[in-house]
């Protein structure tokens, strides 16, 4: 007899337990499906924001002017900026895998020459007061104007290079350096692709002045 209602009362807990895991999973569930959208909807708007800051000014719907291009590791979603028409630049994401506590997302803009329009940093989970520092102006700043041909500028100046890194912070300020200059070097060994119709416009354009003289 006591046995059986010992099995019983198993029994009932097994049921009740049942009960409360299937109403949690579709309280998540509800939830899930309710803050989907609005973090969907916060991440674009945040990228957004980011694409402007890093371009010159343009005047096109850049999240509908987009190209998405990939190589062995990484890839990228290029937002095309124009200006009556012609392309003034061209932001997109690379990801540095070697911060010091994890992946740096950066973006960076450039025009069409591949010079530096800017830079901002999406995400990263780097020491707040140290490595955190990557997030400001005066570390973003120092990439500004730059590009490929400049000499021996792709490194901090512990390194031999010409950025400045952050005091204490050498390793976060390395990773966002080395990752400007990737995504600089995957932009000029795709330039045509990625400014598809400007280029042909350019070499006709040149075409024409040649043929004038």
């Amino acid at each position: 007899m006591e046995v059986s209602f010992i099995m019983k009362e198993i029994l009932r807990l097994c049921f009740v337990m049942t009960v409360i895991a299937a109403i949690s999973a579709g309280v998540l569930a509800f939830v899930d499906q309710q803050t989907e959208e609005p973090i969907k909807n916060a991440m674009k708007d945040e990228e957004m924001s980011a694409v402007e800051s890093v371009l010159p000014p343009f005047d096109n719907e850049a999240d509908k002017d987009t190209l998405t291009l990939k190589d062995e590791a990484d890839e990228y979603k290029f937002y095309r900026g124009r200006k009556e028409g012609g392309i003034v630049g061209v932001a997109f994401t690379v990801i540095a895998p070697n911060g010091y506590s994890g992946e740096i997302k950066v973006m960076v803009g450039v025009d069409t020459q591949g010079v530096v329009q800017g830079v901002q940093i999406l995400d990263h989970r780097e020491t707040p007061g140290l490595g955190a520092k990557i997030e400001t102006a005066d570390f973003r700043d120092q990439y500004k104007g730059k590009s490929l041909a400049d000499p021996e500028a792709w490194d901090v100046i512990k390194d031999g290079g010409t950025f400045k890194h952050i005091t204490g912070a050498t390793i976060s300020s390395r990773a966002v350096t080395h990752s400007i200059a990737r995504a600089l070097e995957f932009f000029a060994a795709n330039r045509e692709m990625i400014l598809g119709s400007e280029e042909e416009k350019s070499s006709e354009s040149a075409g024409s002045e040649e043929n004038l003289r």
